[in-house]
């Protein structure tokens, strides 16, 4: 194996050159990625319909093409499903990513194509292996074997020639041969359906592999050592796994985590990268040692534009192109893919911290935030708010999520805090004065509110009992996979379904 780590590393740090063009090319780079795209996808129905084949240039496209949320593609991505092609691209759709995401309830299926697989998502994969290489010289992380925490798929019902599944099972479904001998476990445990039964099978299977690096959700990765530990009475993962050295991390912030994978991996020479790796398209990487900035990957067969977030109810908004957009300023995305999405409306928000090469943070979700007072409350304030009270109260959250408590007549409004703690504070009260104060330092917005409780009160804050969010997401039918605990919401539902799920009788 040390032959095969060898080689491998090098192989990968070969990548790191051609990265180097877009990041000192990013705008000529974006230009002919949108070039190709309408290129290829001039003769499908959708190209036909706006005319792909006289478009120039980049103001042509933002000008001729709308905006599309979901909704509005859905019924050609349905066509799609049931079996018809060149509608939305060119080459044969086969599989679709299932992505129930955290404020819909209802399922979204991104077309998966052979070109999104090969330049868009295995590309990323390698990238990032590419720069954790070149950051850790010395890795020795293929001498092992990677675990990661993924879903499961099966047959379309509507075209019994295509599947569709969590996008972490369609990846592992469509690798090629060799990588089978660098991951486990074996893919049919991989790929089980029944997520209790799978932790099970995992934690079996790979109690004696030599595995060095992780990835997956951290909140389903966090369950599957627990119960490593518990059936193999160990105090922690380097006892089963010594070898481990890498977590590779994305779908929701490790901020909140963090702590605990500390406890569950005592050591400084852990690394953890995170990812932007989406049902729609893998668009970051951290490309930094100890940083949470990540770098927008622009050679990936995806056009990315910018929305500001309140524009998105407008039906003719503002968008900006990369060479437009400006450093600490929030926007929604909005990406055309070689999975035939155009100028779609993703859901998430970014903030640029560097334009130079394009890095930037995750800010949140366009429906995923508290704004029923006006005060425009981000998970980027949720999670530098909660970080900092932890830190001063000894306190580990393990889940949470909060809404609004909406104005009465004889009452004020306030938000309303969900909080499963893994440690819980020293000092409770302690502990909501300094989120409170964290998030009026953070959101100018939500302090104005909060001056003199003119418009919003202390947040209220409820320690909910140990298992409470597991519990709640297994009741829904959402565990494992890429399934993830709604954090903000701008209404009530989640609180209200938790605290009556608490409190009914078990």
């Amino acid at each position: 194996m040390s032959v095969l780590n060898s080689v491998l590393s090098w192989f990968m740090k070969n990548r790191m050159h051609q990265m180097d063009l877009f990041i000192k090319h990013p705008i000529e780079v974006q230009q002919d990625v949108l070039r190709k795209l309408l290129s290829s996808a001039r003769n499908t129905e959708w190209g036909k319909k706006y005319d792909y084949a006289s478009i120039k240039t980049p103001e042509d496209y933002r000008q001729r093409v709308p905006v599309s949320t979901y909704e509005q593609l859905q019924p050609y991505i349905e066509r799609v499903m049931r079996g018809e092609q060149q509608i939305l691209w060119p080459s044969e759709v086969r599989w679709f990513a299932k992505s129930s995401g955290t404020t819909n309830d209802r399922s979204k299926f991104i077309p998966v194509t052979e070109e999104a697989l090969e330049d868009c998502h295995y590309k990323g994969t390698k990238d990032l292996l590419s720069i954790y290489c070149n950051l850790n010289p010395e890795t020795k992380m293929f001498s092992g074997k990677g675990l990661t925490i993924g879903g499961s798929h099966q047959i379309n019902q509507l075209h019994s020639d295509s599947y569709y599944g969590d996008l972490s099972a369609v990846l592992m479904q469509n690798l090629p041969f060799w990588a089978e001998f660098i991951r486990t476990p074996e893919l049919s445990v991989a790929l089980l359906e029944n997520w209790e039964d799978k932790v099970v099978k995992i934690g079996q299977d790979t109690l004696n592999q030599n595995v060095t690096n992780l990835a997956g959700v951290p909140t389903w990765l966090i369950v599957l050592f627990k119960w490593m530990l518990t059936h193999n009475s160990k105090a922690n993962m380097l006892e089963i796994w010594p070898n481990l050295e890498v977590y590779f991390h994305g779908g929701v912030s490790f901020a909140p985590y963090r702590e605990q994978f500390k406890e569950l991996v005592p050591t400084n020479k852990m690394w953890y990268m995170e990812t932007y790796n989406a049902s729609e398209g893998f668009f970051g990487i951290t490309d930094q040692p100890d940083s949470s900035e990540m770098l927008l990957m622009l050679d990936y067969g995806i056009y990315f534009e910018f929305m500001d977030p309140v524009d998105i109810c407008k039906e003719f908004p503002k968008t900006y192109t990369l060479e437009e957009v400006e450093a600490d300023r929030n926007y929604a995305v909005i990406i055309s893919t070689n999975a035939g999405l155009w100028r779609y409306l993703i859901g998430d928000t970014i903030r640029f911290t560097c334009l130079n090469p394009f890095r930037f943070h995750i800010s949140g979700r366009t429906k995923h935030f508290i704004n029923a007072f006006g005060e425009e409350l981000i998970i980027e304030n949720a999670e530098g708010a909660l970080q900092t009270a932890c830190l001063a109260t000894g306190a580990t959250i393990r889940d949470y999520t909060a809404g609004p408590v909406f104005l009465t007549a004889g009452s004020k409004g306030c938000h309303e805090w969900l909080i499963e703690f893994e440690h819980k504070p020293k000092d409770q009260a302690l502990f909501n004065r300094l989120l409170d104060q964290k998030l009026r330092d953070l959101n100018s917005d939500y302090d104005a509110k909060r001056q003199k409780d003119l418009a919003l009160v202390a947040p209220l804050v409820h320690v909910m009992p140990d298992g409470t969010f597991y519990n709640w997401m297994k009741k829904r039918g959402k565990l494992g996979g890429q399934n993830k605990v709604p954090r903000l919401a701008n209404e009530r539902k989640f609180v209200e379904e938790i605290l009556a799920f608490v409190n009914q009788p078990h």
